[in-house]
């Protein structure tokens, strides 16, 4: 996305074009060591007097706004899916961990509060994702609300399978803290999720205006 009016334009002097890799003036920061995602790589993109040819823009001058908010869509939509992903298996884990780990000779898993907790996280696991369902459906069918029900997927989906995954370390006592079990793999690389595609507080502003 390259500002091609002036700053009085706003969203409408922005265009989108395809910068290709061997273009003169594109250039690449370091590896950046992450907190989770290490398998994939993220560099700073660096543009010094880069100059792209007309023929590699996308759609007209000054439709780069609405490019971009049509792919972040279904880009949340990702995020929130991934997001599913990670707390059913550190809840699969969880489960599995309190059924064989014993405290004072009784299993994890027969306390009642493991057993309510077990609940909650289940309970919000499905909550997250009924709602990213239907906002995908509702992306798909470009329903009058589609906008605003993938920022609220995005935002309720990340929220509570962060927690998920957290809680879920929680049941592990020290052994969650250990790289040796994936539980802490799962909450480090969905922590990014609450930030990704336009962070958690962007969505609220977007639910919000949908509102008022």
């Amino acid at each position: 996305m390259v500002r091609t009016g002036t700053v009085e334009d706003g969203a409408k002097g922005i265009t989108c074009v395809v910068v290709e890799k061997d273009a003169p003036g594109l250039s690449f920061g370091k590896k950046e060591k992450k907190v989770g995602w290490n398998s994939q790589p993220t560099r700073a993109v660096i543009f010094e007097d880069c100059r792209i040819p007309v023929r590699n823009r996308i759609g007209a001058v000054g439709q780069g706004f609405g490019i971009a908010m049509h792919g972040l869509n279904g880009g949340r939509l990702n995020i929130a899916s991934c997001s599913l992903g990670a707390a059913q298996r550190s809840l699969e884990l969880a489960r599995e961990h309190v059924e064989i780990r014993k405290a004072f000779k009784r299993r994890l898993i027969d306390l009642q509060h493991i057993q309510f907790e077990l609940a909650s996280m289940a309970t919000d696991l499905v909550a997250s994702r009924l709602l990213v369902r239907q906002a995908a459906h509702n992306l798909d069918n470009v329903e009058p609300n589609h906008v605003v029900l993938c920022s609220m997927a995005k935002l309720f989906a990340t929220e509570k399978c962060f927690q998920i995954c957290d809680r879920s370390l929680q049941l592990f006592g020290g052994y969650g803290y250990l790289k040796e079990y994936a539980v802490q793999q799962y909450m480090r690389d969905s922590r990014v999720h609450r930030i990704l595609e336009g962070t958690n507080e962007i969505m609220k502003v977007i639910v919000a205006k949908d509102l008022m």
